[in-house]
Order: structure tokens, then C-alpha cells, then sequence
């Protein structure tokens, strides 16, 4: 595998959760621009090829990947190119054409978009996962193994049947030997737009009980914003790249993404996940 275009990426960070709808690609995006907004310049792999959501979220649907000379350039969210993108969602004539793709050929894709894309000088490379601990996952930890990634934020929602998914994902990070960073408790609550009350509507407390108890940090809540789906599906200057600042959730992931900052610029070691998770 050809190291030209990841040799520049100072830390690469997986979003993982052995869940389905749990928030996974919202997570990635505004940690995106969390980190974007902190100076950094970013990198988002959308590696979930049938159902990429990434090119939406930051408002590039429609927009396609050019050919440099080097391999493929990512695209853009912003005029002054710190958060570029790349997804399959780029490569499909159109945003409803499906994905049917036996794994030796998703296999393929992800090694091509690892080694393909032109991403330059990066601080941070977020990637983007599918639920679950399949081929896509297998194979983004077998090519990256000679960079180190630094670790896994952990999405998941309060509610028990997400958590029994997502201790599979900790078991899977376990076995990749891929360290655990922290634990996003995602639509924890609900926040009313007329009254700013927070319900919590899928109970509250599941992902941060699983952080303890597998000795992980814990990164915090994020409520359900009904002002996040406004915005992503907003376009020009009232998109959500251009008011993430103004959003609600704005200040919950400026503290999630400093916690990331701090544990992947921290001398010490990341921890492992809890050894607990044998016995059980």
C-alpha cells in the first residue's frame, strides 16, 4: 500500500458503533466542524457505501470528485479547503442509485479510497463507518494498521438494545487491538424549540453507564436538535457548515472535540478497552 497520501495526516480517528441509526455520521460531521472551527484542518472518509450520508450533512450533495494527477482530490466544504470530503455518494450518477456490492468488491473501494485520494496535510482524518463489525471495518483496520490510527469515538443511544449492540463494537475494537478514545451518548433527550426543555424521550444514561463500566472515558450527551435537521437541510449561507456556531449543539462538541484533541495529543497512552469485557 503506497503511503503518499496518508504520510501527511497527523491523526486518523474512527466514529464506530455496532448500532444502526444511533447518529453516527451527525457525530462525525460536527466533530468535523468542532475541529474545524478549533483552527485544525480536517479530513472527512465516508466509508459507508450503501448508505452515505456525509455529502448531505455538509451540504455537497451533487458535487463530484475531480482527477489530479496524484489521484482523486477531495471535496470542499469550505472556501478555504479545511474540511474536504470523500465519499461514494460522489461517484454515484445519482443520490438514489443503491449500492449492491459483495464484500471483496467493498474490500476494494475502501483500500482505492485510502490510497487514491489526495488529502494532503491534515490534522485530523475522521472516518466515517457503517454499523456493525463487517468487511467495511475489517478492512479499514487491515490497511491502516501501518499508520497507527489513534482510536474510536463510540456512538451509541441511551436506550439498552443499542448499548447490547454497541459492547459488540468495543469487543471488536478489543480485538483489532484498536484503542477506545471515548463514548458519545447520542439523542440523549430531546430539546423542545419553543421552551429549550430537554425530555428524554429514549431515557438517558445507557452509553455513560457502558463508558464506566468498561473503564472508557465518557464524552457526554447529545440531545436531539430539532435546529440541526433545519439547518443541514438548509443551503447558501444558512447551511450548517456556515451556522454551526449558532447551532444548540454547538457548545456540547466543542467540548467533545477538545476531549479528542487532549487524548490524541496526550503523551500517555490511550487506554484499551477494560479487560471486564473478557469475563463476560
Amino acid at each position: 500500500m503506497t503511503d503518499i497520501n496518508l504520510s501527511k495526516i497527523k491523526h486518523i480517528v474512527l466514529v464506530l458503533s455496532g448500532k444502526g441509526g444511533v447518529g453516527k455520521s451527525s457525530v462525525t460531521t460536527q466533530l468535523a466542524l468542532s475541529l474545524m472551527h478549533k483552527g485544525f484542518k480536517i479530513g472527512v472518509l465516508d466509508i459507508d457505501l450503501t448508505g452515505p450520508s456525509i455529502p448531505r450533512m455538509l451540504g455537497l450533495e451533487g458535487r463530484q470528485v475531480h482527477q489530479a494527477s496524484h489521484g482523486w482530490v477531495p471535496v470542499y466544504a469550505d472556501e478555504e479547503k479545511r474540511l474536504g470530503c470523500m465519499s461514494i455518494g460522489f461517484l454515484l450518477k445519482s443520490k438514489s442509485d443503491s449500492v449492491v456490492w459483495r464484500g471483496p468488491k467493498k474490500t476494494a473501494m475502501i483500500k482505492q479510497f485510502l490510497q487514491d485520494v489526495c488529502w494532503g496535510e491534515l490534522d485530523y482524518l475522521l472516518i466515517d463507518t457503517p454499523p456493525g463489525t463487517s468487511d467495511e471495518h475489517i478492512s479499514i483496520i487491515e490497511n491502516l494498521k501501518e499508520y497507527q490510527p489513534d482510536g474510536a469515538v463510540i456512538v451509541t443511544t441511551p436506550q439498552g438494545v443499542a448499548i447490547a449492540d454497541v459492547r459488540k463494537e468495543l469487543s471488536f475494537c478489543r480485538k483489532v487491538k484498536l484503542p477506545v478514545l471515548g463514548v458519545v451518548e447520542n439523542m440523549s433527550g430531546f430539546v423542545c424549540p419553543h421552551c429549550a426543555e430537554c425530555t428524554n424521550i429514549f431515557a438517558s444514561g445507557g452509553g455513560e453507564a457502558m463508558a464506566q463500566e468498561f473503564d472508557i472515558e465518557f464524552f457526554g450527551r447529545v440531545p436531539i436538535d430539532p435546529g440541526f435537521t433545519t439547518m443541514v437541510e438548509t443551503d447558501g449561507e444558512g447551511s450548517y457548515v456556515k451556522s454551526f456556531e449558532k447551532s444548540n449543539l454547538f457548545p456540547i462538541f466543542n467540548g467533545i472535540s477538545a476531549r479528542v484533541v487532549e487524548r490524541t495529543t496526550s503523551a500517555s497512552p490511550v487506554a484499551a478497552v477494560s479487560g471486564r469485557e473478557e469475563s463476560q
